[in-house]
């Protein structure tokens, strides 16, 4: 599992002052970015490499209104991994209440073809600690 805060601010809401149900996925994918920054794979998988992540399916789920000034704790746990793709789990805590829950699956992918491919066993290994 990783851990991560985000604080809502005045420009993820919406004109009720809860956020904008698409920010939602631009604080997974956040977390996200920190998770792959974190795991510290000697290749960096945004752009200094021969594959892209890209995600291809997006899923999440509104518990409670999160409003502008939250802190929210952000849990990522890797909940299935396989050979070319793995799928993310994000929990959203405000005040040790679940406020919303993600999901995002990730494919790897060649650059030069764009066609699916295994994950680089590095990247696998280093997720795998993750994985529930």
């Amino acid at each position: 599992m990783f851990n991560t805060k985000i604080t809502v601010n005045f420009f993820d809401a919406d004109p009720a002052g809860i956020i904008f149900y698409a920010n939602l996925f631009r604080f997974a994918h956040t977390a996200y970015e920190e998770l792959m920054l974190n795991i510290k794979t000697e290749k960096n998988y945004f752009f200094d490499n021969d594959y892209v992540l890209p995600i291809v399916h997006a899923e999440a789920n509104y518990i409670k209104p999160i409003k502008v000034g939250d802190d929210l704790d952000v849990k990522v746990i890797v909940t299935n991994l396989k050979k070319s793709s793995f799928e993310l789990s994000y929990s959203f805590v405000n005040n040790n209440v679940e406020v919303a829950a993600a999901k995002t699956v990730h494919v790897c992918v060649e650059k030069e073809k764009f066609e699916k491919s295994e994950l680089p066993e590095e990247l696998y290994n280093k997720l795998k600690p993750h994985l529930t």
